[in-house]
């Protein structure tokens, strides 16, 4: 199994300019909580909590992080729990309001990264690897991690492997590094 460390390195590799990790910080909540919505129906009630397809697909998302590492993983199943938690909100409701959430979240965000890959010059990274599907939005958590200066070893050990960020000169295509 690849680590942690390979994970987001290989995934970075496809999000160095600073514009699509920009965009991954709208986009990747939006589809991560469009397929929660979609998949909170059916919800079969287990005791005193509800279960449904999104609250199994999160927890298995939240082995496999907490797997790759405690602290990211405990953040992201917070994370997904709340995604779960509104899924089950919104699939409560009414056919139309639970379609036209999942699906409206879903395509905009994909719309979103799409944008921001037109930015990176790259194609998105699980058209090569499919796991880049999973490694996203533990990708997003940790850049913002690493934003408030958190992970400093983690985040070295990504920049080794896959360079600095930087902002793509659109005109020439260029890809002037400037520091993280």
């Amino acid at each position: 199994m690849k680590t942690l460390v390979d994970q987001l390195s290989q995934y970075a590799l496809y999000h160095r300019d600073k514009r699509n990790i920009a965009t991954h910080f709208f986009g990747i909540p939006m589809i991560v909580l469009g397929v929660a919505v979609l998949l909170g129906r059916p919800q079969f009630e287990v005791g005193t909590m509800a279960l449904s397809p999104a609250a199994i697909v999160a927890a298995v998302g939240c082995l496999y992080y907490l797997i790759l590492s405690l602290p990211l993983g405990l953040i992201m199943s917070v994370l997904f729990g709340a995604a779960v938690y509104c899924s089950h909100v919104l699939a409560a409701g009414s056919t139309g309001v639970w379609l036209s959430a999942g699906i409206g979240l879903f395509v905009v965000g994909w719309v979103i990264q799409f944008v921001g890959h037109y930015y990176e010059g790259k194609k998105p990274a699980f058209v090569d690897d499919i796991m880049g599907l999973a490694i996203g939005p533990l990708f997003v958590v940790a850049e913002a991690c690493f934003m408030l200066g958190m992970f400093k070893k983690l985040e070295a050990d990504i920049v080794a492997r896959s360079g600095e960020t930087y902002i793509r000169d659109m005109n020439s295509g260029a890809t002037p590094t400037v520091k993280h």
